[in-house]
């Protein structure tokens, strides 16, 4: 049997989603303050790491439940017209995710390149996670 593997998947969606660098992040932070960056790593990925400062936490199983309102898990505060910005460790899952959000019907949404360790490396506040 053979099935795709997951950079096979990863590699179609970075064809059809759009990333971002940190130094793009940096001016979308400073200039749109309705976009919301959404970290979608496990829980104890945070508290080993802490995550970025204003950035939500959105466990990436709940990713789809959390931002699609007809969902009983519906999150008000992450409104299907703020622009989305995600990021994981690396940028795999956050790829993939954004393609599934992408598939949903969501427009104005990316990934940031390189994840967590490089948005940590460019300089943004990292805050502790309990």
């Amino acid at each position: 049997m053979m099935i795709k593997s997951v950079s096979e998947l990863v590699k179609e969606a970075m064809e059809q989603i759009k990333t971002i660098s940190v130094k793009e992040l940096k001016i979308i932070m400073e200039t749109n303050r309705k976009a919301v960056i959404i970290d979608i790593r496990d829980i104890r990925e945070l508290k080993k790491t802490g995550k970025v400062k204003l950035a939500k936490h959105v466990p990436r199983g709940m990713l789809e439940f959390w931002l699609d309102p007809s969902s009983p898990y519906f999150k008000k505060e992450l409104t299907i017209d703020k622009p989305k910005i995600l990021y994981c460790a690396s940028n795999w899952r956050s790829a993939l995710a954004v393609k599934t959000l992408q598939d949903m019907g969501f427009k104005n949404i990316c990934h940031v390149e390189g994840g967590f360790k490089a948005i940590e490396d460019g300089g943004f506040e990292i805050e502790i996670v309990n």
